[in-house]
Parts: C-alpha cells; structure tokens; sequence
C-alpha cells in the first residue's frame, strides 16, 4: 500500500485520472460479467416465456375457434420459433419441419406431456443447447407446445448484453471527457501559479490572473496579496536601512568632529562642557537606536516556556514603566486606574511593551495620558491627534512609517511581545484622542 501511494504520488493530475478510468472501466467489467450476467440470464428467461405468452393465445384461439386460418397463425418467418399441436404424445401439426431438431421436439413433447393435466412451462437442455417452452391445453385433448431455440435465447442475451455494455460505454464515454475537461480547468491555473512563483524565486516581474472563485481562485488570490505585502515589505526594509544607516551617520559624524576639535583644543559648542554635552547627546540617540534593534531582533527569537497561568505583577511593572519615562515630558498629567492583577509572561519584554507605548503616546499627547488595567486588560490613552485608516491598520506591522516619516520598531516589539504570551493589541481612535487595547486572546 504505501509503494501504492508513493507510485500515485509520483503521477501527474492527467496520469491519476486515466489509471482511475482505467480501474474503474476494469471493477465495472468484473461486475458486468460475473454478478449482472446472472441476473441478465434471469431476464432473458422471463422474457422468453413472456414472448410464448403473448404468441400462444392467438394460436389456441385458431386451432379451437378458427382451423381453417391455423396454418396462417403457426406460420413463422423467424424459424427460431416452433409450434407443435400434438395429442398423445403425436405430433398434428408444427409450423418448423427441419428434421434435426425432430428428436429434440420429441424429447420436450414427453417432458412436457409428464404434467398436461396443467399448463406447462420449462427448460430444456440437451448438451450446451437451452430450450424454453411452454405447453398450453386445447379442445379435444390436444396441445400447443411452443418452444423458443437456443440460438433466439442467445440472440436476445446478446441484444441485451451491448445495449448494456454499449450505454454504459457512452456513459463512461461522457464522464471521462466531462473529467477530461475538468482536470484541464484545474491543471491550466495550477500550471500559472507554478509559473508565477517561480517568477518570484528569480526575482522576476510576474502576474497572475485567474478568474475563478473556488479554492484554486482563493489560493492565487493569497498569492498574488502575499507578493504584494513582500514587495512592500522590502521596499520598507530597504528604506527603512537607508533611514537607520542616515540616523546613525549623523551622530557619528558629529561626535567624530566634535571629538577630533576637542582634541585639537577648540570647543565647537562655546564651551568644554556643553560640547562634551553634544558628543553624549548623540551617544545616547545611538545607543537607543541600536537598543531598538538588539530588542526587535530579540523579540523575533522570544519563546513563551513558563507554566500556564498568570505569574507577573503588571502594576509593578507599569509603575516602572511611568517612573522611567514621565521626567521626558513632566507637564503631562498620568491618570492611573490601576487593578491589582497579573498577567502571563516574563517582565522585561511586558515592560518594553509598556514602555514603547506610553512613549508614543507621551510624544503625540497634548495634555494628559490614561491607564487603565483590568482583569486580562490594559489600556493606555492620550489626547493626542487620531490616526488615520490605514495607520491603525498598519500600525503593528514591522518597518512601517510613523506619521512622522520615521520608522519606528516599538510597535512591532509591542505585537511580537503581546502574540507570543497570547495576547492581542489593537490600536483605536476616541473622540478625544488615541488609545492602545492589550486583551487575553
């Protein structure tokens, strides 16, 4: 069985279909000939003696009612079918005269006449040959024996035999080119994806087009959305190193030439000190730069192994979190509504959550920041300006602008941070400002 399977694996979707109409054609003539040929042998000999029936009458009603016209009605063009009046075991008259099969008639006549008390029906078999008949009483204690030959039965047998094997053909026929068909519906779209990726491995400009609306139809769809969320992808990663490449550029030169002035005995910012202060203000511009990145990339590797349950005191963490960040803007008023509650993870990557929130919030607020913590809840608001559509929607996706045109990874810390412990955070417009909603999924 599993060469079987690994044999069907290795055919094409044209090659499955013929070796399936192939076994289907083989189990259906097995049927045909071994069960149904009972069953066709069964209704042949039904209507073998369906046919006497329906001849016989006539030809009673001549010999008792009509003599003179008994000749005309035993006549028969088919010689396949004999009439034989007798009367004690004496053949009177019989509309088939061949001599070969006189020894034959004789032979049903006394196996007929062993019942003529009643009408008799039968088979006989003499060799190979199959004989039906049927014995009808007339007047004056004659009888009509009328007998069907072996070579009519064998006749029928095989007019029904081709017209069932015949139809069934035609059948099988239409199905394989209806499957024929259908196969070369899903083998031309497939062939286009497979065309399509490949474009897409060698870099190369593709298009697909596939106007249908079943699961192949979805499936290019997936692929033609995913081709195009890669290629803005890495239209972002390549600006987004070109952008952190000119960010990081900036200070170094700065501190190299305030470094190399220093050095020489001039001071570029009047004094000694508030040079020395512009050297450590770009230090610390770089270190958060490169801070981001070691996080993003740490992130990217973060596994969830603790015990399921919540363990970590989120209050602790979110006074943290508020200590360390309200001396940038201290005129912000901090309105907390904090539960006693506990959330499932580790602290330093919820309190980089926390943190990248509240400082995004803290750069766009006008007034005042909210936290709110709830059972399986947080939320932290400001009064900021709403976001637009397209913002909220990208807002968590990594390399993407900021409204400001820099490219921020603090949100896509927060999704990686939140989807990893099991959580979900989505980004919401109020009338009065933004808020950020972390949720148990």
């Amino acid at each position: 069985m599993k060469k079987l399977k690994l044999w069907l694996r290795e055919l094409s979707l044209l090659q499955q279909l013929l070796t399936i109409v192939c076994v289907v054609i083989t189990v259906f003539s097995i049927f045909l000939m071994v069960f149904l040929a009972d069953s066709i042998n069964e209704f042949v000999k039904i209507q073998m003696f369906s046919i006497l029936d329906k001849i016989q009458p006539t030809i009673a009603y001549a010999y008792n009612e009509a003599p003179i016209q008994l000749k005309e009605y035993m006549k028969q063009d088919d010689l396949t079918l004999t009439h034989i009046v007798f009367k004690d075991n004496q053949i009177i008259m019989q509309n088939n005269g061949s001599e070969v099969y006189k020894n034959t008639f004789s032979m049903i006549i006394q196996e007929a006449s062993g019942a003529l008390h009643v009408n008799k029906k039968g088979v006989y078999t003499e060799g190979k040959q199959i004989y039906y008949y049927s014995a009808v009483e007339l007047k004056d204690g004659a009888y009509l024996l009328s007998i069907v030959s072996d070579m009519y039965r064998i006749e029928f047998k095989n007019a029904i035999l081709n017209s069932v094997v015949n139809y069934n053909m035609v059948v099988v026929g239409m199905l394989f080119i209806m499957l024929m068909l259908w196969i070369s519906s899903l083998i031309h779209p497939l062939n286009q994806i497979r065309a399509y990726v490949v474009k897409i491995k060698n870099g190369e400009d593709a298009q697909l087009k596939i106007n249908r609306k079943d699961e192949i139809g979805e499936v290019a769809d997936v692929l033609v959305a995913m081709q195009k969320e890669l290629s803005h992808q890495n239209k972002t990663k390549e600006e987004m190193i070109q952008n952190i490449s000119h960010d990081l550029k900036t200070p170094i030169a700065t501190i190299k030439s305030y470094g190399e002035s220093i050095k020489d005995g001039i001071y570029p910012y009047d004094t000694l000190e508030k040079s020395v202060d512009v050297i450590l203000e770009n230090v610390e511009r770089l270190e958060k730069k490169v801070h981001s990145l070691i996080v993003l990339n740490k992130m990217g590797y973060l596994v969830d192994t603790l015990e399921e349950g919540n363990n970590l005191d989120m209050v602790e963490v979110i006074e943290k979190a508020i200590l360390s960040l309200k001396v940038i803007r201290p005129e912000l008023k901090m309105n907390t509504d904090l539960e006693y509650e506990f959330f499932h993870g580790e602290e330093e990557p919820w309190r980089i959550v926390v943190e990248n929130i509240l400082d995004n919030a803290i750069r766009y607020a006008k007034s005042e920041i909210t936290i709110e913590l709830r059972k399986d809840s947080l939320a932290i608001s400001n009064d900021g300006p709403l976001m637009s559509k397209e913002r909220l929607e990208k807002m968590f996706k990594p390399y993407e602008k900021g409204s400001d045109g820099k490219f921020g990874l603090g949100m896509s810390i927060v999704y990686k941070v939140c989807n990893t412990y099991g959580y979900r955070v989505v980004a919401e417009n109020l009338n009065n400002g933004v808020v950020f909603r972390i949720t148990k999924k």
